[in-house]
């Protein structure tokens, strides 16, 4: 497929799911035996994935199959489990739930649950040195949900899977589909506030311009003093958000800002807002830019789900492509 070849052009891809279920893991082991004799790949996830059966429905799910030659990250844990040899390349100072990361090669082929870097600093660092070990492109099992504090919006390029699972009706699956899609490709911000923003930390930030610099005013969304919040937009038509962003906050954003109003946060999945909230802060004159854009180079449609949906898989694709005007494929359903 098309977007195998796409694939290649980048040092980073990251596989996201629109909900469980939504054959992300099918996608990525698609990518993989295509790659295998073509690139030096590695591969890791944010949090754990590759798990022998679904953990809400009980049921088989497809695991991560890896090569000989393919360089890893996984925990201690899942490292011991792994179904074949390996060499261990570098073990991590730090620690997850589930012990240090380790840094391995396939010697041969089988399957290997992955539980990877638990932010975006160490998933980055991580990327960064699979250089040393010859890779040319890192894949990225992204989160099992978007509260994860490492985003797959780091990488370089994203592949969204969607499908059934999502909805009943196709046309619902489109259209929570295509919201996801105008969020992905939100405006990045430019270089400069790049730079300022990137090593702020998680709160609420205005920039004053009397100072001529961000300063912190709450520590999240979920600790803005409601008293200040009218004075707060007298000072400054520019905020930044370091975390989440929800749907109250957003609301009161489209209620007390100036106009035009912008908004910075890191990513697309640190927005936990309802289509609804997102186009009303937009008719206000409300901007949101993100600090950290991938490049949305295919979306994955699995007509299928595990409560018994079964979708023509020809429409699902051939209605999302029109519907999204992005490259769109069934990795099972060619």
């Amino acid at each position: 497929m098309p977007f195998i070849k796409t694939t290649e052009q980048y040092s980073s891809v990251s596989f996201v799911g629109m909900a469980k279920n939504s054959g992300k893991t099918t996608c990525l082991n698609y990518v993989v035996a295509r790659l295998r004799e073509r690139r030096k790949i590695a591969l890791t996830s944010i949090g754990v994935d590759g798990e022998e059966r679904d953990i809400l429905y009980d049921t088989p799910k497809p695991r991560i199959v890896l090569h000989d030659g393919m360089v890893f990250i996984t925990s201690e844990k899942d490292f011991a489990n792994r179904e074949f040899s390996a060499e261990i390349l570098s073990v991590s100072e730090r620690v997850t739930p589930l012990g240090r990361l380790i840094t391995a090669r396939a010697k041969g082929s089988g399957k290997v649950v992955l539980s990877g870097p638990s932010d975006s600093l160490w998933l980055k660092e991580s990327m960064a040195n699979m250089k040393n070990y010859g890779v040319k492109l890192t894949l990225v099992d992204g989160a099992l949900s978007r509260m994860s504090f490492a985003s797959p919006a780091i990488t370089d390029a994203m592949i969204l899977c969607t499908g059934a699972v999502l909805s009943k009706q196709l046309s619902q699956v489109i259209h929570k589909t295509k919201y996801t899609c105008r969020m992905i490709n939100l405006e990045e911000a430019d270089s400069c506030r790049k730079e300022e923003l990137s090593s702020l930390g998680r709160g609420i930030w205005l920039f004053d311009e009397g100072l001529g610099a961000w300063k912190e005013v709450a520590e999240s969304v979920f600790t803005l003093d409601k008293g200040i919040e009218r004075w707060l937009f007298e000072k400054t038509d520019t905020l930044f958000a370091g975390g989440a962003v929800t749907n109250p906050f957003l609301s009161m954003l489209s209620v007390n800002r100036k106009t035009p109003f912008e908004l910075i946060v890191r990513d697309f999945t640190k927005l936990f807002v309802e289509q609804s909230t997102f186009d009303k802060f937009t008719r206000c004159g409300g901007r949101i830019k993100v600090l950290h854009k991938p490049k949305l180079i295919a979306v994955i449609t699995n007509p299928v789900s595990p409560e018994g949906v079964r979708m023509d898989p020809v429409l699902l694709r051939e209605q999302m492509e029109d519907a999204l005007q992005v490259p769109v494929y069934d990795v099972v359903n060619f």
